[in-house]
């Protein structure tokens, strides 16, 4: 199976979705990463590990040409892929939905895409200490006026 994926390659939709076909019977996974970035090799092999811990055994990668269409279709083989998944973030946010990817690639190679949505990853939450003012009881007026200064 050939799997299409760039923000979205380490979600959890994704995930679920590759797990779910893994069940049905035996399964590789071929990860195509359109190159765009300067950590795309990064996020790629991050994505390849997060994939081989949720229990996807035969999975391999590559990053491919930044136009998803053209990755695709350099790595296309008719005779190691019977389908496609297509991982995108939703309509609206998502570059290749307006391209029409998924309905592109089926016309282009004659097999079944499967389209899973993806929510865009979270950033982390960072949180810091606020300092603690001081406390100036029934003064606290007046010291609100002298520290303005």
């Amino acid at each position: 199976m050939l799997v299409v994926a760039n923000v979205t390659a380490s979600s959890d939709e994704l995930l679920a979705a590759l797990r779910e076909r893994a069940d049905a019977g035996a399964c590789r996974f071929t990860l195509v990463m359109p190159g765009t970035g300067a950590d795309r090799n990064e996020r790629l092999s991050a994505a390849l590990e997060r994939m081989r811990d949720a229990g996807l055994d035969n999975v391999e990668g590559s990053v491919g040409d930044q136009d998803p269409v053209v990755a695709v279709m350099d790595v296309w083989d008719p005779m190691k892929f019977d389908d496609i998944v297509v991982s995108t973030l939703p309509t609206g946010s998502s570059r290749w939905m307006g391209l029409d990817l998924p309905h592109r690639l089926e016309k282009l190679t004659s097999v079944q895409v499967r389209h899973v949505v993806s929510q865009p990853p979270r950033p982390a939450v960072q949180t810091e200490h606020v300092p603690e003012q001081p406390r100036y009881g029934v003064l606290g007026a007046f010291a609100a006026l002298i520290t303005k200064r």
